[in-house]
């Protein structure tokens, strides 16, 4: 199905859980925010009847995201019923790392097909800084667990903080050398908590990729898999790949194939705008499949032309990024 601007909507990203086991400075407040409970949530059964209702309008690939997916009970199950759907291609995983060791071998053989890893920093005390919880030993185990499952790609998500850890992008680069890791360097966004000062502390893409050619030869690639839009690139020798996201300095809105579902059942036509479209309740009043699709149909016809953060931040909205899906 498209959408009034002619784009293909064909992406799902779901919010399995609002919880999240860090606390990054750029992300949430130190004491978390309100959590939904339990009778508030999308039950995994609920999610999946979501997901079979949206497959005749054309969506095709779905990401399980937060919070933090890997909390949630009963994951490695939702990814099996998931990929019993035929017309489901790609069913992806945004995590921050910590639990992954645990779970990359059993989402695999569940029929997850690649994974994007969250991860600013390679220093341990600045790591423990951002995510004011958090252990790098248990992320780096994580993408070693990714990589021998055979969850291919293996997405790392930087987001580049000017002050923080923008002397690390090289760092980054030299992960690329000898393993198929794919480095996506990502804008600072104003998503809630870094409302107040994203703008003046993000890195342009452009800019960081000037800074990774006075070093390094990059060739421009076909995209790896997936559908983001990030612009990746190779360095000769190298066996993964760079990308840039420039999400507020040359935002891609009109490329955008993407619906959010959030863990309360809110589906959401931008990330940024405060739209949503409630799916939760006539789901449990037992609406048919047919009238949930007319919800999403509505939804998709009044999907934003895109987003003004670059201008107003956050805006208004009483959701962050981690109460959205990430």
């Amino acid at each position: 199905m498209q959408d009034i601007y002619s784009r293909q909507i064909e992406y799902l990203r779901i919010a399995v859980t609002d919880r999240c086991n860090l606390r990054c400075t750029y992300c949430m407040p130190a004491e978390g925010l309100p959590l939904k409970s339990h009778a508030e949530i999308l039950s995994l059964e609920e999610i999946f009847q979501i997901v079979k209702a949206v497959v005749p309008l054309g969506i095709d690939k779905i990401r399980l995201t937060g919070g933090e997916p890997l909390v949630r009970l009963g994951l490695v199950d939702l990814v099996k019923q998931i990929r019993t759907i035929p017309e489901i291609k790609d069913i992806s995983l945004t995590t921050n790392g910590i639990l992954l060791s645990e779970f990359a071998e059993s989402l695999k053989n569940a029929g997850l097909n690649r994974v994007n890893i969250s991860l600013d920093t390679l220093d341990k005390a600045k790591f423990r800084q951002i995510t004011r919880l958090g252990d790098i030993a248990k992320v780096h185990q994580g993408i070693e667990a990714a990589l021998k499952a055979g969850l291919e790609p293996v997405k790392l998500n930087v987001v580049v903080i000017k002050g923080v850890n923008d002397g690390e992008i090289l760092d980054f680069i030299e992960l690329t050398r000898n393993k198929p890791l794919h480095v996506r360097f990502i804008e600072l966004m104003p998503i809630g908590e870094s409302d107040a000062k994203a703008l003046a502390s993000y890195l342009p893409a452009e800019e960081i990729k000037q800074l990774v050619q006075k070093k390094y030869n990059l060739t421009a690639v076909t995209r790896v898999m997936g559908s983001g839009p990030a612009k990746y690139y190779k360095i000769d020798g190298f066996k993964g790949t760079v990308g840039f996201i420039g999400a507020i300095s040359a935002h891609f809105c009109h490329n955008c194939n993407r619906l959010r579902l959030t863990a309360d059942g809110k589906l959401r036509p931008c990330l940024q705008k405060s739209l949503e479209y409630d799916l939760l309740t006539p789901l449990r009043q037992g609406v048919s499949q047919e009238e949930l699709r007319k919800i999403v149909a509505k939804a998709i016809r009044h999907k934003p032309k895109e987003h003004d953060m670059e201008v107003n931040g956050w805006g208004k909205q009483k959701r962050g990024m981690s109460q959205i899906g990430g």
